[in-house]
């Protein structure tokens, strides 16, 4: 026998007994496998966290910090394809949602005997449904009242008494700072009413007299210079540490902002009554949980480190180290720890905020409602009957199932007709068939012979492209072919179903609307047309007119002044965005400074503008912010094509008499023109779907009016029920847009040959040379 077949059977025998082998040791090793652990966690609490698992007596654990945006879609993605975690810490109000993407299992008999008794407040009951826990409690976030003690030593009982301090503290210092136009943070206040978010059976519950009342307090608040206009999370903290806020209103995160000598003066109490009702304000109640994916229910190491988590040395670790209010009765609080022991009372009156998907679709036309009526565009029963409006719109069935038949027939006439182009190409390109009519059968055998013939010289080529081919066939194309096949569903969850073009029926029917109302796809184009004409026309004027001065050799410095001017382009466009929207800060934002340096100067008594209050001037705020992050990029185009321009031809038109402006007109221009036509392509698409400038500067205030249809799309994507299928269907819409718009540019600059003059120039001016005469 051979030595080759000697091996050959000796690996035959190996195998045969290695075989059973192994599949008994598949439970093993699936069973030694780390336990999967994913959370959102920063700074303190996953340091925290990461004692905690270090403690854990079991199989290895294997820690994934996933950013708190990305959470829930890494989750949906990855549980259905057995890649995700096998537990994971997440805020019990998205359970409605996992529920109903299978995503969670009940915890069973990870909850210790008995350990019901020791979980505080509603803690518990957020996490069940059905009758069934879906998750064992580790912490509990709720807002409470910040009291700043240089100012103020009681407690107030009211929120009136705190209103009533207008009067006795220093000048620019505001007696109460809190998010009044965010739906989150005006929940206490609206409870107070007896009014709420989300009703019985998913309806819209912000409206009613209730709700109303609450908004007239609030709005009455700002009119009394109580409370500051337009805050942010930052603006509040930037207030409390200088000084300039008696009262806070926010949870334990707000003391992470503080520096050291506010965190001194600072003191924490539960929040105060409403006079008008008698009733206490009672904020959301947020409940972190310990869930078990369907695969981590199955596994004992898994469910016996989610008992791990939410035991009691656990929180007494995260107390420790994160100070995080635990939601154990059993983990003692420090003695004195008045931080502490004020977000526990307060979260036993706080209302666990819905667990229903439809929660989602609450807060952007309830903070959309809040904000017209404290800047006074609209009344409170007004405002919230269009919020309502709102919510049910977006809460309407998704469109009925569709036929897949004429997707069918269309996706066989279109490989038809590229089989019928191919064939056509193949008797063209095939000397032996010019001139006689050939059967099918040679036809495809000259088709199937020249392709190979061109396919055998091409292989050369192939090997320089295929790497660049094979990156953009799954960086760009497969992503494209994903979301147009998209846009032909709708539905949620596991109701996902096709519906063909009623996605695209919807969108350009104005959902049944009137066609130029509030968020319309014909409005919002109109906008988008006018927000992408004005930005581009400005970062081509600023661009080129900066570029010709920067050229000019005369011009001392010219490498500072490039640098400098190259900068807004340099900085990443989200921070750029985030300092612009504060500069534009009715009250404290640096063009009011400017304004008011202006009145003292000259004696002028000109108005703080409100920037996001009207579209003109909301629409002015993003375009200012857009020209400063895109004339660069016009500028350094410009800049490079200014280089390649010859100056024999430019002296030649100053010695025939030429002036400068002529020169410039009949010369420069049109010999930068084919450099700058595809930089004003591009600077047209990336305009159009600017997403970032009008997100986080307006945000699309007023109502939605400054939203282009990126923003749209992303509303519907993610702020809306995650329908996928209608977002998607927008952004096949914008790309036929613009392939269209830039299909028909090209279209346009193609000039036939007879047009173009062969003469010289116009009279009284200089004649130009031929190169600028074609190009003009």
């Amino acid at each position: 026998m051979s030595s080759r077949r000697c091996r050959s059977a000796l690996a035959l025998a190996l195998t045969a007994f290695a075989a059973p082998a192994l599949i008994l040791l598949l439970p093993a090793l699936a069973a030694a496998a780390p336990i999967r652990l994913w959370h959102a966690y920063r700074d303190d609490e996953a340091r925290a966290l990461d004692a905690i698992v270090a403690a854990f007596k079991g199989e290895e654990v294997e820690l994934l910090a996933v950013p708190f945006d990305a959470y829930a879609s890494k989750l949906q993605s990855a549980i259905p394809m057995g890649e995700g975690p096998d537990l994971f810490i997440d805020a019990h109000e998205r359970l409605g949602d996992f529920r109903a993407r299978d995503l969670v299992a009940p915890v069973g008999d990870t909850l210790e005997p008995g350990g019901e008794a020791v979980f505080q407040g509603p803690a518990l009951a957020a996490v069940r449904q059905g009758g069934e826990i879906f998750g064992l409690p580790i912490s509990q976030k709720c807002v409470a009242l910040y009291m700043n003690t240089a100012l103020v030593n009681e407690a107030p009982a009211t929120l009136e008494d705190i209103a009533a301090l207008v009067g006795s503290l220093p000048q620019g210092v505001y007696p109460l700072a809190y998010e009044a136009s965010n739906a989150y943070a005006h929940m206490p206040i609206l409870a107070a009413f007896g009014g709420a978010m989300l009703s019985e059976g998913d309806q819209f519950g912000f409206v009613g007299p209730g709700p109303e009342r609450s908004l007239d307090l609030v709005r009455s608040l700002i009119e009394r210079r109580v409370i500051p206009e337009d805050a942010n999370g930052a603006l509040v903290t930037d207030l409390f540490n200088a000084g300039r806020a008696a009262f806070v209103i926010s949870g334990p995160w707000f003391a992470g902002g503080l520096g050291e000598e506010a965190r001194r003066r600072a003191r924490v109490v539960p929040l105060p009554k409403v006079r008008e009702t008698g009733l206490p304000m009672r904020p959301f109640l947020t409940v972190e949980a310990v869930m078990l994916s369907p695969q981590g229910a199955r596994r004992p190491e898994a469910r016996a480190l989610a008992r791990h988590l939410a035991g009691a040395a656990a929180a007494a670790t995260r107390l420790a180290v994160a100070r995080t209010p635990p939601v154990r009765s059993d983990v003692a609080i420090p003695a004195g720890d008045a931080f502490i022991a004020a977000f526990i009372e307060q979260a036993k009156v706080a209302i666990p905020m819905p667990t229903s998907p439809a929660m989602r679709s609450t807060w952007e036309p309830s903070t959309r409602a809040i904000r017209k009526v404290l800047r006074g565009d609209a009344p409170p029963d007004v405002a919230l009957s269009e919020a309502k409006r709102r919510f049910d719109d977006v809460r309407r069935p998704p469109p009925p199932p569709a036929s897949t038949a004429p997707l069918l027939v269309a996706l066989g006439a279109l490989a038809l007709g590229l089989a019928l182009r191919w064939l056509r190409a193949a008797r063209g390109a095939d000397p032996e068939t010019t001139h006689w009519r050939p059967s099918r059968r040679s036809l495809v055998r000259s088709f199937v012979r020249s392709f190979v013939r061109s396919f055998v010289r091409s292989i050369p080529a192939y090997k320089y492209v295929a790497h660049a081919v094979v990156a953009i066939g799954v960086l760009v194309m497969v992503p494209l072919v994903i979301g147009a096949a998209t846009s032909l569903f709708a539905g949620r969850g596991e109701d996902l179903r096709y519906v063909g073009l009623a996605n695209f029926i919807s969108i350009l029917t104005a959902r049944g609307g009137p066609l130029f109302a509030s968020g319309s796809f014909y409005l919002v184009l109109a906008v988008t047309v006018l927000w992408t004409a004005v930005n581009l026309a400005l970062h081509v004027l600023l661009g080129v007119s900066l570029a010709l001065l920067l050229h000019r050799p005369a011009l001392r410095l010219r490498a500072l002044y490039r640098v400098l001017l190259i900068v807004p382009w340099a900085v990443p466009s989200y921070v750029t965005a985030l300092s612009w929207k504060g500069m534009f800060h009715r009250q404290f934002g640096a063009v009011t400074g400017l304004i008011e340096a202006v009145n003292s100067a000259l004696g002028t008594s000109i108005a703080p503008i409100a920037w996001f209050s009207s579209f003109t001037t909301a629409f002015t705020a993003n375009v200012a912010t857009n020209v400063w992050l895109g004339f660069p990029f016009m500028m350094v185009v410009t800049l490079g094509a200014l280089t390649a321009v010859p100056q024999d031809v430019l002296e030649a038109a100053e010695v025939d008499g030429a002036t400068r402006w002529q020169r410039l007109q009949r010369v420069t221009l049109p010999l930068i023109r084919p450099v700058l036509a595809p930089a004003v392509t591009l600077g047209a698409i990336w305009t159009f779907n600017m997403f970032n400038v009008v997100f986080l500067v307006s945000g699309g205030d007023p109502d939605g009016t400054t939203d282009i249809l990126v923003s749209e799309a992303y509303r519907w994507a993610f702020t809306r029920e995650a329908q996928y299928g209608y977002a998607a269907a927008y952004s096949v819409l914008i790309f036929l847009l613009l392939t269209a718009a830039t299909r028909k540019w090209r279209f346009r600059r193609r000039t036939p040959a007879s047009a173009i003059p062969q003469g010289g120039a116009a009279a009284g001016s200089a004649p130009a040379p031929a190169a600028a005469t074609e190009a003009a």
